[in-house]
């Protein structure tokens, strides 16, 4: 290999990224601060469907339902709200959470263009595998580059006996579309999103019933925290409908009527299907460009974001590995460190904490209870009520618990689960012990504030101190 001498120019990588949404610009903005040369292909704008349709809409509504359900508990603090009664203006929900996703659209594209990365507003599609056919309003352009990272997210999945109109029975797109709140909004699923939905619409003011196809909702996460939203839910006056599936949807005259397995019929004012999401792969190329896609029609990816062809990475919900913002972003990042040689440590399921932003929120780090009781980890379990917790008695909290997962013998922090107000803010601590493997003595030791909910997470690593 020749030395580089002062006559000789060294070459900007280049990147294509097909997708604008989390993965796509995150990789944009880390791969243009390492000096490649970007171009981003997105259809709609840049965040794509998850700032524009799906999560800051969908938790912008769920803010809103937030401040709904803390002022319905005013009376139990002690404040009088004399005798008029709360009520969302939906129009002007809708219009505000829109907009806070046309604003952060915007931000996005100004902060992208700051760092010279290229966008095209159009369709993508692999024509190599280090060439994408981009179509615009203006025509159709071949743009070559050395390396391609797919980010196209994921689509709303549907039942083809019930066929979203945007009017009576939505898919999670689709509900700002709506005026006024559902006098009863049924939702099919009892997933994240249809819990988080159930729950938002419930105290937005809505009658809900929620469809589950098992025996209780949320059954891929902690049963504990399950088990507290169901009785979150059924104080609030949600209808879980539980061991059934919808198996047709139809408008009526002057709502929906929803036909499950067991003959039962539900009849609402509308209805919200949240059963699913399918990867925006098909059409795109991929097959054509020797990229391998798994049963499910997801892009098969490595532990660096890397398909089967050397030259196209894949991130986010497109690669099925988790229907998350910050993992799309995670594997955006990660897929250019390995593509610019940067210092790149392979993508850690394990380490991933998540929220779901029902009433209460409840979150999660690290390894599971199912885990532990099929053998996989040894842990030692502890889980604390916030019932004892001074600062939520203040607060007015009835549901919640903090858990920790230690490992069995050592002591080192590897899961937890908080189920409360603002779960999503206090997991961290939880996630930064895991991630770095922290002893319960570590939390244990670190001063926290009193009255705080975060006191909980230190005394539950108290009362897990192992002595050596």
């Amino acid at each position: 290999m020749e030395p580089v001498t002062s006559t000789q120019i060294i070459p900007r990588p280049s990147l294509t990224i097909l997708g604008g949404g989390p993965g796509g610009y995150e990789a944009a903005m880390v791969a243009a601060k390492l000096g490649a040369t970007v171009t981003v292909v997105e259809r709609q704008g840049m965040g794509g469907s998850a700032v524009l349709t799906d999560v800051v809409p969908s938790k912008t509504l769920i803010a809103t339902a937030d401040s709904m359900r803390r002022a319905a508990r005013a009376p139990g603090l002690g404040v009088d709200l004399g005798t008029t009664v709360p009520r969302a203006d939906m129009r002007v929900v809708d219009h505000r959470l829109l907009e806070l996703a046309r604003q952060q659209s915007r931000d996005i594209r100004r902060a992208l263009e700051r760092l010279g990365v290229r966008i095209v507003i159009g369709s993508g599609r692999l024509t190599g595998p280090t060439t994408v056919e981009a179509t615009t309003a203006e025509g159709t352009e071949t743009i070559a580059s050395d390396a391609i990272i797919v980010a196209t997210g994921a689509s709303p999945r549907e039942l083809p006996t019930a066929r979203p109109d945007g009017e009576r029975i939505f898919n999670w797109t689709q509900v700002y579309n709506l005026t006024e709140v559902p006098e009863h909004m049924i939702v099919v699923g009892s997933g994240v999103t249809g819990a988080e939905f159930a729950s938002a619409y419930n105290l937005l003011g809505a009658r809900v019933s929620l469809v589950s196809s098992r025996d209780r909702v949320l059954p891929g996460e902690d049963p504990d925290a399950a088990a507290v939203l169901e009785d979150a839910f059924a104080e609030d006056g949600v209808t879980v409908v539980g061991r059934t599936r919808a198996e047709s949807v139809e408008r009526t005259a002057d709502g929906v009527r929803v036909h499950l397995t067991g003959g039962e019929v539900l009849e609402g004012s509308h209805c919200l299907l949240a059963v699913g999401g399918i990867p925006n792969t098909a059409g795109i190329g991929l097959e054509e460009a020797g990229v391998r896609l798994t049963e499910s029609g997801h892009v098969a990816v490595d532990g660096v974001s890397r398909t089967s062809v050397p030259t196209i990475y894949a991130a986010g919900d497109c690669t099925g590995v988790f229907a998350l913002a910050s993992v799309a972003a995670m594997q955006g990042r990660v897929a250019v460190a390995h593509l610019m040689g940067d210092a790149v440590k392979p993508f850690q399921p394990h380490l991933v904490s998540s929220n779901i932003f029902t009433s209460p929120e409840i979150a999660t780090v690290g390894i599971t209870e199912a885990e532990v009781a099929s053998g996989k980890y040894q842990a030692d379990i502890l889980k604390l009520d916030l019932a004892t917790n001074p600062r939520a008695k203040m607060q007015n909290v009835r549901h919640g618990f903090v858990k920790i997962f230690a490992r069995k013998g050592s002591g080192t922090v590897i899961g937890g689960v908080v189920v409360a107000p603002r779960a999503s803010e206090l997991i961290y601590a939880l996630a930064l012990a895991v991630t770095h493997k922290l002893h319960v003595d570590d939390l244990a030791s670190t001063y926290t504030v009193y009255p705080s909910v975060s006191g909980s997470i230190s005394e539950a690593a108290r009362r897990l101190h192992v002595h050596l």
